[in-house]
Parts: structure tokens; sequence; C-alpha cells
């Protein structure tokens, strides 16, 4: 176990003045937008879009993330599966073109 500990970081999105209440939803769409506006203009392998990936996989309620995709993020930084709640909505619009925010970068 000590091994799988000093290899991973267990970490979460900083401070952002923007959003100063317990309550992170908006938070949690800001960047999964930004992450989407980022890979748009980056493409997906621009390492700092990884960054708003990770932030609002861990923002966002683990409750709108499958158990694995939960535990994929923690251990390996990566959410890999999403069933139902509001990334899955989300995806699902962006794919529908009904997405509710531009992501044009």
């Amino acid at each position: 176990m000590s091994d799988l500990s000093s290899k991973y970081v267990l970490q979460t999105a900083g401070f952002d003045a923007r959003f100063p209440n317990q309550n992170q939803t908006r938070h949690c769409f800001q960047n999964y937008t930004d992450y989407f506006k980022c890979i748009a203009a980056k493409g997906e392998d621009y390492a700092p879009c990884k960054q708003f990936k990770r932030a609002y996989n861990s923002l966002c309620p683990s409750s709108h993330h499958t158990l694995s995709s939960h535990i994929n993020h923690l251990v390996a930084s990566v959410a890999a599966l999403k069933t139902n709640g509001r990334i899955a909505k989300w995806d699902e619009q962006r794919e529908n073109g009904t997405f509710p925010a531009s992501l044009e970068p």
C-alpha cells in the first residue's frame, strides 16, 4: 500500500475567487466548459487542458460519476466512465448540439 500512496498524490481544484461559496456547482460547470473550450482551441494532447478536466472531476459531486470513474480519478487522476448525473447530461447535450454554453475558444 505504501508504494501506491507514494506514487499518487490526491488533490482538488484550488480556490477560485469567482466561486467563493460552499456550493461549487457553477465552479464545476465552468471547469467543464473551460476544458472543452481548451481542447477545441489546443487539442486533447495539450497538457494545461487536463487541469480543467481534473478540476471538474474533483469539484462535481461524486454522485455524478460512476464508482469506477471516481476510483480511476482518485488512483490515476482520470475519470473514464460516467453514467447518470450532471456530467453525463452535459456530454449528451454537447453531442446533440444542445449544450447551454458556447464551447468555442
